[in-house]
């Protein structure tokens, strides 16, 4: 059974909004029976080039999104902005997740589909075209194989 809640809230400190992108309830089987938790996964960002994803587990819903709030910071990149776009065009893998990234002039607007579509916007892109190429509808590892393909990116200088 799948838990699905949509919740974008701004933190005081530096700037940042969350949004809980995934909430799954999971279950471990013991000895005694099974032992149910909850998965959340959060996307987090500033909207000036600053994005993470978190994943934690927890017993109840507040406590597995805390954790992965606190994975989220730990785990924010910065991400290479030309005029509200990306540099160039990169693609990525993570898992059975394969996405596509393409800089778009401006004005164009952010098309992507799904959770691309959150990463992106709270990376401060306002001008892409993305595409997930994977067959996979997995909320995760398209989260995943976006953040990895928006790491690879570089500023034109190092390029």
């Amino acid at each position: 059974m799948m838990v699905s809640r949509v919740t974008v809230s701004r933190s005081k400190e530096g700037g940042f909004d969350q949004k809980l992108v995934e909430l799954r309830r999971v279950t471990r089987v013991v000895a005694g029976g099974k032992r149910m938790s909850f998965r959340a996964v959060v996307v987090l960002g500033n909207h000036k080039g600053q994005v993470g994803i978190g994943v934690a587990k927890g017993k109840d819903v507040a406590r597995a999104t805390d954790k992965a709030v606190f994975q989220a910071r730990k785990n924010i990149i910065s991400v290479p902005l030309v005029h509200a776009t990306i540099p160039y065009e990169v693609t990525a893998k993570h898992s059975s997740a394969h996405v596509l990234l393409k800089p778009a002039k401006q004005g164009h607007g952010l098309v992507a589909g799904g959770v691309m579509r959150v990463v992106l916007s709270f990376a401060g892109i306002k001008d892409i075209t993305a595409k997930v190429l994977g067959r996979t509808p997995n909320k995760l590892t398209n989260a995943m194989a976006t953040m990895k393909a928006l790491g690879q990116l570089k500023s034109m200088a190092h390029k």
